[in-house]
């Protein structure tokens, strides 16, 4: 699984990277969490408020924290 948090450095987008790295492990997904800052590279994605998440290709968070467990549920 290939996954990617969107966002320049906000309290929230490094929020969004904690919680997925943690969901990632408690699950014991083989994934790969990538942080992307970098706008150019935010903006191929079709996001305008960050912190985002994509997965596999696909956003399914976007301009929102989603809960912890949500979070869980979105990954498993």
């Amino acid at each position: 699984m290939d996954i990617k948090v969107l966002g320049t450095g906000c309290p929230k987008c490094k929020t969004l990277e904690k919680l997925t790295r943690d969901a990632v492990e408690e699950l014991g997904i083989d994934a790969t969490v990538t942080k992307v800052e970098d706008i150019m590279d935010i903006m191929q994605y079709n996001v305008a408020k960050t912190p985002a998440l994509v997965v596999d290709g696909k956003v399914l968070v976007k301009g929102s924290l989603p809960s912890y467990d949500a979070l869980k549920k979105m990954l498993s």
